[in-house]
């Protein structure tokens, strides 16, 4: 190796001045190019990633902080409605919906129990409730005063049919559940 570089230095000096210059400004490129290549380069690409990591940090954070705002809200919902649950007054689903059936100066046709799944915390009692030939101003009526009830009760499915005879008149199945603190 030794040898290789006095044959390189030997061959350096005896060059014309011209071309040491020549040389010299070749070797300076080549030493700048592999220190930008080795040095400057990979620094550059880090910061440009950083920037980049930054700017996807920043978006998950917003995400985070806007999902979070969603959670406590159902939280406080679901604390809402466990409350209102634990306070209100317990009773028959089923004598709570004819009463306010004949509030709304609604005929119910049909009262079917249904099956509800069990669960740890509440009991959930479920009746299918059939209306014939009402009109929709009284089903408003009557799905109002069942949300409005002082026992906590939900609708939780809803099917109207208008009457082919009488279009005017509906006919209205909807499931209405009720909840207790086991």
């Amino acid at each position: 190796m030794k040898q290789w570089v006095q044959s390189v230095a030997t061959t350096y000096a005896g060059l014309a001045p011209r071309e040491r210059l020549l040389i010299s400004t070749a070797g300076a490129l080549f030493g700048i190019a592999v220190l930008y290549l080795i040095v400057v380069s990979p620094i550059l690409n880090a910061a440009e990633r950083s920037d980049e990591r930054l700017v996807t940090a920043d978006q998950q954070l917003r995400l985070m902080q806007r999902l979070r705002r969603e959670y406590d809200d159902v939280e406080q919902r679901l604390a809402d409605v466990e409350g209102r649950i634990r306070s209100s007054p317990r009773g028959n689903l089923r004598t709570a919906l004819e009463t306010l059936a004949g509030e709304a100066s609604v005929k119910v046709e049909s009262m079917e129990p249904q099956a509800s799944p069990a669960n740890d915390t509440y009991r959930e009692t479920k009746v299918e409730v059939g209306l014939r030939s009402v009109t929709l101003a009284q089903i408003v009526n009557y799905l109002h005063r069942i949300e409005s009830a002082p026992q906590v009760l939900s609708v939780k499915a809803l099917r109207i049919r208008t009457r082919p005879e009488q279009p005017e008149l509906l006919d209205v199945t909807f499931t209405v559940s009720s909840f207790e603190p086991l």
